[in-house]
């Protein structure tokens, strides 16, 4: 992979162009011979680099270039940016991928399915790396750098001792091109830096307005070309959005400060570079900046719990702006709802901080969309819960109700009361399915308890809803002489095993008449 020519027999960088000459060449027809894309296209990309897992904030970047190129008929470009090869994570770029499919966020080209400007994983395209490196050496735009970590790091200790910004000296800036063939002959380490502008920066941020920054005072010259050989981020990043003709970068504001140097990199190689917009940050809970290494913000994280897909995008939407108020008022958005309401003239300029409730919410409301609105989701809604019922309960699938039917009342029901479809096989809900638990009860006497069944059974003594239900029970309790609260409490007892929860009516009228009688029977039988 090592790009920079180690031989002794070489002056300034000549036997190296000599060397590479043939593969930039072929690396130069590469990224000539593509069509340019239209002048009022579109172009934007996502670029994970694969050294952890995604999050969040991650999700939030490729869903707001997504969202920008689909709202003006442009195209969304995943790129892989590997060239940290010592932090890869292994298995993460397929991982990457396959999170944003899951998330509906699918590609218009990447290195799944190519398009004409890959390739879309930079460890492949250190060809066209090396064109480009060489023009900025032609032009005195870049130089080789021999200090070693040493004297950089004494660099960095003794510009916080005199309270100073630690920055490079530049000082291989200025070494003469004999100096620069001597310490080549002797085969001594080297990268290749950028020589900075001294003059100001500034650039028209798209959320934050117009940035002014003095990058020269406040950074050395910056790496371009590692020891080892391989471009830094900031290169490979600025080469990679020209050769992809990529009209507008939308990422996290940590990047802001390092836009005035991409932006010099464009300019010294005469590029146009592309319209920046940077998102603000999205926070946990408490304030703290979301990471890949935190595992309660990892997508793999919401899909056990439950949380599809689409409800996760809507919480990220309600998380910073960014769209018209008239979405506020869907129950339920989805893809095309978001790209019909998106603005980036309405992103929030500040942070903001998740709010778990909020998350819970958005979950319901998809639940709720799908079982309301796609025959076609609720039917796989309904067998999804089939599939958790008889997974949860192994060892009583002969008794379970899971008539589809039945399960598509139990959801519509629950609906309100779930953040999760795995809310109704656990915990207070698991009585919709299995026998309960129940405890030792004698408030009410059993031949009480048959003769209310009895009563239930008939059709004609009630019709089995909640609202009939609950007249037929206050009026049971007083031609019997029932303490109507004890009455509630020992019918909860039979039908759920439960000290708290749905209403004794709601409970009996989800259960239906046969089960509701079952149970009751079988709690007057214990007694």
């Amino acid at each position: 992979m090592n790009f920079l020519c180690k031989s002794g027999q070489r002056t300034l960088y000549n036997s190296w162009i000599i060397r590479t000459s043939v593969r930039i060449n072929s690396a130069r027809r590469l990224c000539d011979n593509v069509p340019e894309p239209p002048n009022d296209s579109v172009r934007v990309r996502f670029a994970p680099s694969p050294t952890g897992f995604m999050h969040l904030g991650g999700l939030r970047t490729a869903l707001f270039n997504y969202l920008y190129a689909k709202s003006r008929g442009g195209k969304f470009i995943l790129r892989i940016e590997d060239t940290d090869q010592e932090r890869l994570v292994e298995g993460a770029t397929d991982r990457l991928y396959d999170d944003l499919k899951w998330a509906g966020i699918v590609p218009d080209e990447s290195p799944w399915n190519e398009g004409p400007y890959g390739p879309y994983v930079q460890s492949k395209r250190y060809d066209i790396y090396k064109q480009e490196v060489k023009k900025l050496m032609e032009d005195g735009r870049a130089y080789y750098c021999f200090c070693s970590e040493r004297r950089l790091e004494l660099l960095r200790k003794e510009a916080v001792r005199l309270r100073q910004i630690p920055k490079y000296d530049n000082k291989c800036r200025h070494l003469t091109p004999v100096q620069v063939a001597e310490r080549l002959a002797k085969n001594d380490k080297f990268c290749i830096r950028f020589k900075l502008d001294s003059k100001a920066d500034e650039f028209q941020d798209m959320i934050y307005g117009k940035i002014v920054y003095f990058l020269a005072q406040n950074e050395g010259d910056p790496v371009i070309i590692k020891s080892d050989g391989y471009p830094t981020y900031h290169f490979a990043n600025v080469v990679d959005d020209h050769y992809m003709r990529i009209t507008h970068v939308l990422r996290g504001v940590e990047w802001q400060i390092s836009t005035p140097k991409h932006i010099q990199m464009f300019h010294a190689f005469g590029w146009k570079p592309p319209q920046y917009a940077h998102l603000p940050l999205v926070m946990n809970p408490n304030g703290s900046k979301l990471s890949k290494r935190q595992g309660d913000v990892q997508l793999d994280h919401y899909r056990r719990m439950g949380i599809f897909p689409q409800a996760l995008l809507n919480f990220i939407t309600q998380s910073g702006g960014g769209f018209e108020r008239e979405l506020v008022d869907v129950i339920g958005p989805q893809m095309h709802d978001l790209i019909r309401h998106f603005d980036l003239n309405k992103i929030n300029a500040h942070s903001s901080r998740l709010n778990p409730d909020l998350l819970k919410q958005c979950n319901r409301e998809e639940i709720e969309y799908q079982l309301r609105h796609s025959e076609e989701k609720a039917n796989a809604l309904v067998k999804e819960v089939i599939r958790m019922v008889q997974a949860e309960f192994p060892d009583n699938k002969k008794g379970l109700d899971l008539d589809e039917k039945h399960v598509q009342e139990v959801l519509e029901w629950a609906v309100s009361r779930i953040d999760a479809l795995q809310d109704l096989v656990k915990g207070k809900l698991s009585f919709l399915w299995v026998l309960p638990k129940t405890s030792k009860d004698k408030t009410i006497d059993s031949d009480v308890l048959k003769v209310l069944a009895q009563n239930l059974a008939s059709e004609e003594e009630t019709t089995f809803t909640k609202t009939e239900l609950s007249i037929f029970l206050r009026a049971f309790a007083e031609r019997n002489h029932l303490v109507f609260e004890q009455l509630m409490k020992s019918l909860r007892n039979c039908l759920s095993g439960l000290t708290e929860g749905p209403g004794v009516a709601e409970m009996m009228e989800i259960l239906g008449r046969d089960k509701t009688i079952e149970r009751i029977l079988l709690a007057a039988k214990r007694k």
